[in-house]
């Protein structure tokens, strides 16, 4: 019950933050509407596939802008106090937990401004609106995992770009494969294996983070 309460606390102080520091909130938007509106300039409306290739790439780069910085705006003084008042548990989840929210709603807010500006190409408009919230808190958890390791580390962006690329392509092309069967109005078989295998690669970042983060708090 007091780790609940801690998580929960921890996340109202990311909460705050977000909405303080509202530039960031606002500088992604803008760069999620400016890269949308070049798209449509470029290609109208473009086909299926493309529409939703540009959608998953387009999360990826909200993702790193709006989940990436979660550690690395951590200061060693203010992590010495965390230190102090939780566990590396209670501290590495509330960070995973906002974080996955967080992408959630910035996946239904991206999914929005795609519709309006590149057309809907949609057939099942249930489905994709299940896998964009669930590949965005997917796309979250990788990326708050890979940026607790990497605050520790001297080379931050870089030693994130390594252990990223081989993470998040495979989980892209999932993603892009999943994704593709919102746009015919028949279900594919083996579609739900995909799902389940989505959240499975969920359970083991969880997983790691909670094993691999308290030996990096103590450092």
């Amino acid at each position: 019950m007091k780790s609940s309460r801690r998580i929960l606390a921890l996340m109202r102080k990311d909460l705050l933050l977000e909405t303080r520091q509202q530039y960031t909130l606002y500088g992604i938007l803008l760069y999620v509407a400016s890269t949308i509106f070049v798209v449509y300039l470029c290609m109208d409306q473009p086909e299926d596939k493309i529409w939703n290739a540009m959608f998953w790439v387009i999360q990826l780069f909200v993702c790193i802008n709006a989940v990436a910085k979660s550690f690395l705006q951590e200061n060693r003084g203010r992590m010495l106090y965390f230190y102090s008042i939780a566990s590396p548990v209670d501290f590495v989840l509330s960070k995973l937990i906002f974080n996955a929210v967080l992408m959630v709603v910035m996946s239904l807010l991206s999914l929005g401004i795609f519709t309006l500006w590149l057309g809907n190409p949609l057939e099942n408009w249930p489905v994709f609106i299940f896998i964009s919230c669930f590949g965005g808190m997917s796309l979250g958890l990788v990326f708050t995992f890979l940026a607790a390791i990497a605050a520790k580390a001297q080379q931050q962006a870089a030693l994130m770009a390594i252990m990223g690329f081989p993470l998040i392509i495979p989980q892209l092309l999932l993603l892009m494969k999943i994704s593709s069967v919102a746009f015919s109005s028949v279900i594919q078989s083996g579609w739900w294996q995909m799902v389940l295998l989505l959240g499975g690669l969920d359970l083991m970042v969880v997983a790691l983070a909670v094993i691999l983060f308290p030996f990096l708090w103590k450092d």
